[in-house]
């Protein structure tokens, strides 16, 4: 039998990317090539084509097929591995869905709804997750600058509403720079949240299923040197990550319950991210990430690393399932 034709799905239409560049070629690393026949697949706003040789041979979406040497070949799957739109907003599930083509990330309502920060949270707080307090607010909708701050106070969060690697997110100390941290905000997204800021221990945990359970990875504990971990902490070196975190069993055992059933709830699929904070001993939901950053950078491969897995058996591990659940 052949091999298998997989596709690395990377790039999209954000500003997250060059990020999601990075992650696909990670993953395209990781692979075993004497077992997958493997192919990058860039996508931007303006075409999708499979990187082969240095040439870009189109993808035709109807089909999700290419041409290589006069032969159309077809995937048999896709590895997500775009941050945003369209591989985290569920525009790329739907599209593999219709033709189904299996692929690694959850489903599209549920990829819907957790990229919207606000329903997401939304829906964590009606089955008993703690949570910030919040305000959805609309491009088109004047804002109330006071009325905000009696609601949410000071220092609160600004952030997009469908966006990740923390792009346009503010943490507002004064009255006078709120303005300014919602128009950021809305340079990436025509919704935003403002959100109160919550004092604490910041977390984040790996969550994925493999063919029999879903499984908590190690926690990362999060010392950011900037005010909250934003792009520059993230990907710049400008936060120190301690995996396992130094937090008690006890609090330990909330977060893997918590994450869990989140991940079941949702009906999520593949690895995630789950951040938190701790305040008071008591994890609070920041938010959810259903197609993390896989860099070098990112906090998932270091908790792979810390939970004694390799990023090859994990990876081809989600690339089996996904084709396993087709055959169901």
């Amino acid at each position: 039998m052949g091999k298998k034709i997989v596709g690395i799905a990377m790039g999209g239409f954000s500003s997250e990317r060059k990020i999601s560049i990075r992650s696909g070629n990670q993953v395209y690393e990781s692979l075993d090539k004497e077992i997958w026949e493997i192919y990058k697949v860039k996508v931007n706003s303006k075409n999708w084509f499979v990187e082969y040789n240095n040439k870009k041979l189109p993808i035709d979406k109807s089909k999700f097929s290419f041409f290589k040497k006069d032969k159309e070949l077809f995937f048999d799957v896709i590895f997500n591995a775009i941050h945003g739109s369209p591989g985290e907003d569920g525009k790329l599930a739907a599209i593999l869905e219709s033709l189904d083509i299996p692929f690694t990330s959850c489903n599209s309502n549920s990829a819907e709804l957790t990229f919207n920060k606000k329903r997401c949270i939304d829906f964590a707080k009606e089955n008993n997750v703690l949570t910030a307090k919040s305000i959805l607010l609309n491009k088109n909708n004047e804002v109330n600058i006071e009325k905000l701050i009696k609601e949410i106070g000071l220092p609160c969060f600004v952030k997009p509403n469908s966006s990740g690697s923390s792009f346009g997110v503010s943490r507002i100390k004064f009255k006078e720079n709120l303005n300014n941290g919602i128009k950021s905000a809305f340079k990436e997204d025509d919704e935003i949240i403002v959100e109160s800021e919550l004092k604490g221990i910041e977390v984040s945990i790996g969550v994925y299923r493999n063919q029999n359970e879903i499984i908590p990875l190690p926690i990362t504990e999060i010392v950011s040197e900037k005010d909250f971990f934003d792009y520059e902490a993230k990907y710049q070196g400008k936060a120190k990550e301690i995996t396992p975190a130094n937090i008690s069993e006890e609090i330990k055992k909330t977060i893997n319950k918590t994450s869990i059933d989140l991940y079941q709830k949702l009906n999520l699929k593949g690895i995630i991210r789950i951040d938190f904070i701790i305040v008071n001993d008591k994890p609070h939901l920041l938010e959810i990430n259903t197609v993390p950053g896989l860099t070098e950078e990112s906090i998932i491969p270091k908790q792979i690393s810390a939970a004694n897995i390799s990023t090859k058996e994990l990876f081809e591990s989600m690339l089996l399932l996904a084709l396993n659940e087709k055959k169901r």
